[in-house]
């Protein structure tokens, strides 16, 4: 494991590599608005020490990021150009990173995802499912939209991104087409087989230190334009995925 922070260590790790893709961040998005310096640290210097270590070497640098760098309230799918304006603390120390990635190396790939969810570690699917076999009903917010992603499908994005030598830039890797919370977890508990009542309700009723952005649903024009197939529709997807991420 490295420390982003750490700047000598990152110089070490890096040199003799082509390719280095940053998935360390401060994720506790609520934890980050009582503690922006620290979550600030992470997302924002620790990929700026990434970013002169990786151009020292000649290394190209991958930075994931995130939906919550912009403000959440749009209509239609974000394209990558769109103006940047986090709402949160999380969201402002991932834009920073961002910023920091192209102030210091040219040679980058920022791609912003969202709703990720997998076989190992915390999901929303895993918790739905949990829930679903300790309660006859859950409740869940019908007023967000995104993309549920599987991070087996991000990792392949990566790598075919780089494969094809796209382009630096920024890019969306999340899933086509779009749902709410709640229409996710009803699609959760059909796949874990559970005849578990789904309740919607709104934001308004969790409340959280953190604002979620209602809108999180991101273009994939750029990913087109350099060659690159985006990830397939959501649901298309998770009826993959759900068989390990359930069982993981």
């Amino acid at each position: 494991m490295l420390d982003v922070t750490d700047p000598a260590r990152v110089h070490a790790a890096v040199a003799g590599h082509d390719v280095v893709v940053n998935c360390a961040a401060w994720t506790a998005v609520d934890a980050a608005e009582s503690h922006e310096g620290e979550a600030f640290v992470v997302n924002a210097v620790g990929p700026a020490n990434l970013a002169r270590a990786a151009r020292a070497s000649g290394a190209r640098l991958v930075q994931v990021s995130t939906d919550y760098v912009f403000e959440g309230n749009a209509a239609r799918p974000y394209p990558e150009d769109a103006p940047v304006a986090p709402r949160s603390a999380y969201g402002r120390t991932k834009a920073a990173g961002e910023w920091a990635v192209r102030a210091e190396t040219d040679d980058h790939l920022v791609v912003r995802t969202a709703w990720l969810y997998g076989a190992g570690g915390k999901c929303f699917p895993k918790t739905m499912a949990r829930l679903g076999a300790e309660r006859d009903s859950v409740t869940v917010v019908d007023d967000q939209l995104g993309q549920p992603t599987w991070t087996v499908d991000l990792a392949a994005l990566i790598v075919r991104l780089v494969a094809a030598d796209a382009p630096s830039g920024t890019y969306h890797g999340t899933s086509s087409g779009e749902v709410s919370w709640f229409g996710f977890a009803q699609e959760v508990m059909r796949s874990a087989g559970l005849g578990t009542r789904v309740e919607s309700t709104t934001s308004a009723s969790f409340a959280a230190p953190a604002p979620r952005p209602a809108y999180s649903v991101l273009g994939h024009a750029a990913l087109r334009s350099a060659g690159v197939e985006p990830i397939g529709d959501w649901a298309e997807r998770w009826a993959v995925a759900s068989g390990p991420v359930l069982a993981g």
